[in-house]
């Protein structure tokens, strides 16, 4: 009988640079690599334990001086959406979602280089190539789908890729006790819609459908604003050293 145990993943640390969110901070990064038949089941323990997928690498912030960025999930069960989310849902009630396998597509990269133009053209993602998109979407070892969401066209009927114009997209690992939202995108000149709230709360919907009980967000970065939305979507866990701990809107303000 065979006794050798499995591998465990190897882990390695990023060199330091400048922090995206925290101007005055330095960053550093642990990852290690999801490939392989264990990839879906680690994906799971690693983004529980506050790891974020990009491609095949799950990574978590190890910063030497800083401990903002912290780990997001939504409780689905007993989420209820504000007055404001209502608005956003009754303004989008025009779009279909569909899902599909993780698939690149040139439509889909004509919005996110629109995209990335409009909203990060200094970012690190702002010079990404038509097959770093593809990267992006296909380099995957776990359980991945793409939302395509459309406006709806009147007469287009019942077809397996609706037509209608892209407007948004959600990059999704589906896992075990919920989604987790890779990435996503939009086009950027429709800002009355609130596409990024849209669609968190489309996550919720579907999560709550499948059963799951959480959306998992990635990182709120404490202290800087653009990350402020997350913390909207109540009631929600934040990862903190003692385990996922239920977060009081109060703490905003310590």
């Amino acid at each position: 009988m065979n006794t050798q145990a499995t591998p465990s993943p190897q882990f390695y640390l990023t060199a330091p640079a400048a922090c995206p969110y925290l101007p005055q901070e330095m960053e550093r990064k642990v990852f290690t690599h999801l490939v392989g038949e264990r990839a879906p089941e680690l994906n799971d323990l690693l983004t529980q334990g506050g790891f974020r997928r990009s491609q095949n690498i799950a990574y978590r912030p190890a910063c030497e001086s800083c401990r903002a960025c912290i780990s997001v999930r939504i409780l689905v069960n007993e989420f209820t959406p504000r007055r404001s989310m209502r608005r956003v849902l009754a303004a989008n009630a025009d779009l279909i979602a569909n899902e599909y396998p993780a698939e690149p597509s040139s439509e889909q990269y004509s919005l996110f280089r629109h995209y990335l133009d409009a909203r990060h053209q200094k970012g690190g993602m702002s010079d990404m190539s038509v097959l770093d998109y593809a990267m992006m979407v296909e380099d995957t070892h776990v359980n991945t789908k793409i939302i395509e969401y459309r406006k709806r066209e009147e007469g287009s009927g019942l077809q397996e890729r609706p037509q209608g114009e892209l407007l948004a997209v959600a990059l999704t690992d589906r896992m075990g006790d919920g989604l987790s939202m890779v990435y996503s995108f939009y086009n950027p000149e429709l800002a009355d819609r609130s596409f990024g709230t849209f669609m968190i709360l489309d996550h919720i919907r579907r999560a709550k459908a499948l059963g799951l009980p959480h959306v998992y967000l990635g990182y709120w970065v404490k202290g800087s604003r653009k990350m402020d939305y997350k913390t909207k979507f109540l009631p929600q866990e934040h990862l903190m050293p003692r385990g996922w701990e239920r977060y009081d809107e109060q703490d905003t303000a310590s």
